[in-house]
């Protein structure tokens, strides 16, 4: 099966997700071929617009190839690091392309799913969008640009949905501005018509077929997520909810206590990190050096073994508290690659 379909319709470009049975997770062979469409379609005077969506199938994009990057991690971690590398590549692709790109986020919005959307000028949700970064539960942390978008999220949403992975639905993204549009899934289809004929009328045509959103439940929280998750460590952000009355921030920090504390504190760093970065680049070779070294520590093994192998959802994360974590070590994962082999666009 062809993994990435490519196609042009006039002048419009489409370029779809295909891998079904795995919620159309990205692999180095999808990155690659995206790549080289999108190389062809830049030059290619007849395209106006790129429009990215899957296939069939419930996901839009589940993320990345978490087996192999695990099995390379247990080795010498070069097939981890060529995937970072071509992936991240594509996502600077996308955030830089010049010519407008739709996102249709129908399904499933994870991981590399996040990476590959956000750079889009036009982001659509519908009614079945969940769009979640959880690799905290895993042993990794939000990378493919989460440090860049999750930090420019209002107020501290960013260090909550890192380190907790909570699922948005459609609605919420819209809200925080992860999504521009918000359509419902059976006009989807009349959108890409429309769009086909008359490029140029994009954000017309998107703005005519959006519906009413339901109400964003994210928002109820949103004065105590500022206040609560504004701690400069993992362990204050853990004793804010610890000390904070009700049911919500106990649940809270009852799933926080779920997660990797040492993914936690990668994850909280490359939020606080991102504000500050220059442009997307940078960021990118920041991710890259987190990302090859992370894949290849014990707790990413051990993420993938309960969540993904054996299915136990009962990790036993090393350190096992947040407070039981070397600065020192998170300080060696932050640390930059030799140029040589530092990720380049």
């Amino acid at each position: 099966m062809t993994e990435i379909l490519t196609a042009i319709e006039g002048p419009v470009a489409r370029l779809r997700l295909n891998r079904p049975k795995a919620l159309h997770a990205l692999n180095t062979g999808m990155c690659q071929a995206m790549l080289d469409a999108l190389d062809a379609w830049e030059g290619d005077h007849a395209v106006h617009i790129v429009l990215l969506d899957h296939a069939e199938g419930r996901g839009f994009c589940a993320g990345g190839d978490i087996r192999m990057i695990a099995d390379s991690g247990a080795g010498d971690g070069q097939g981890a690091a060529d995937f970072f590398r071509i992936e991240y590549r594509l996502n600077h692709r996308l955030f830089t392309y010049p010519k407008p790109i739709v996102a249709f986020a129908d399904g499933i919005v994870m991981g590399g799913g996040v990476g590959i959307s956000q750079p889009a000028r036009f982001r659509v949700a519908t009614e079945n969008t969940k769009f979640a970064m959880p690799e905290t539960g895993i042993g990794l942390f939000p990378d493919v640009g989460g440090g860049w978008y999750l930090s420019r999220l209002p107020g501290r949403m960013g260090e909550y949905l890192a380190l907790t992975g909570h699922r948005l639905d459609g609605a919420e993204c819209l809200a925080l501005g992860l999504a521009t549009h918000y359509l419902p899934a059976e006009a989807l289809a009349s959108a890409k018509a429309q769009i086909a004929t008359a490029p140029d009328k994009a954000l017309a045509i998107l703005d005519d077929l959006s519906a009413e959103p339901p109400i964003a439940k994210i928002l109820a929280h949103y004065a105590d997520i500022d206040r609560l998750f504004a701690g400069d460590t993992v362990e204050e952000i853990f004793a804010a909810l610890a000390a904070e009355d009700g049911e919500w921030a106990a649940a809270t920090l009852a799933t926080l206590r779920t997660k990797s504390p040492q993914a936690c504190k990668v994850s909280l760093r490359i939020v606080r990190e991102g504000r500050a970065m220059p442009d997307f680049a940078a960021e990118m070779v920041q991710e890259y050096a987190v990302a090859t070294r992370v894949c290849r520590l014990p707790d990413f093994a051990e993420g993938v073994r309960a969540v993904i192998v054996d299915k136990d959802n009962a990790p036993r994360w090393s350190p096992s508290t947040p407070e039981a974590v070397d600065s020192a070590a998170i300080d060696a994962i932050f640390a930059p690659l030799p140029a040589e082999s530092a990720w380049k666009p």
